[in-house]
């Protein structure tokens, strides 16, 4: 599932080397700013983010274990954090200053690239919006696996959680995404027929809370 060619020695080794850095960071940046943008809309934000979770890799390249997943899950375990933590800087600060944190670090070329990102990862962030409802463990599971595209191992290993857990809370997750989905289906339904016909933002929406309680990813 990870399409970066691991290097020699992993991350402790590229936290040594600047060269072989630049190597770990080029065969991952995409795959982590695709995570970023399934979490954020704004591409200042999206840049910001993308660059601190590479600078947290250099103070963790310690803690990796080839054994315990693939470089990508534990990037994502990172990701995650660092992620969580910008929301928390959010909801203390002062929108204003989001607005101006990094402006000038990006180009016009950087901020097209980053918005067709953006766009594309439109319907990931839908699908996040769809799970906000699940307990913020089951959620996390949910999120990497049917959002993400890690493996149930993969995913326990970018939360530091056993797989026997990680099983148990996608399982409780997509039990309960089934219900409410099932709960909903005549309502939704009776405002489609109400509808013109066209798609609509909720019936999308709808579409990718489907694909993750089937379990199809």
């Amino acid at each position: 599932m990870d399409g970066a060619e691991p290097i020699r020695g992993g991350p402790a080794a590229a936290a040594r080397d600047p060269r072989l850095f630049e190597a770990f960071y080029r065969g991952h940046v995409d795959a982590v700013t695709r995570f970023v943008a399934r979490r954020v809309d704004d591409p200042h934000t999206a840049a910001d983010l993308t660059a601190e979770i590479f600078l947290a890799v250099l103070d963790s390249a310690h803690t990796y274990r080839p054994a315990l997943g693939s470089e990508r899950a534990w990037l994502y375990g990172i990701a995650r954090n660092v992620v969580s933590s910008e929301r928390r800087r959010v909801a203390r600060e002062a929108e204003r200053d989001l607005r101006f944190r990094g402006r000038r670090l990006l180009d016009a070329d950087d901020i097209v690239r980053l918005e067709d990102k953006l766009d594309a990862e439109s319907p990931g962030r839908r699908v996040l919006a769809a799970l906000a409802r699940l307990p913020e463990g089951e959620r996390a599971v949910m999120e990497l696996i049917a959002v993400d595209q890690l493996t149930v191992t993969e995913a326990a290993a970018a939360l530091g959680i056993r797989q026997v857990t990680a099983r148990v809370r996608l399982h409780r997750a997509r039990k309960a995404l089934r219900a409410e989905a099932d709960s909903r289906a005549p309502e939704q339904g009776a405002a489609a027929v109400r509808a013109s016909g066209g798609p609509s933002r909720e019936r999308t929406s709808n579409a990718a809370l489907l694909y993750v309680k089937r379990g199809e990813a």
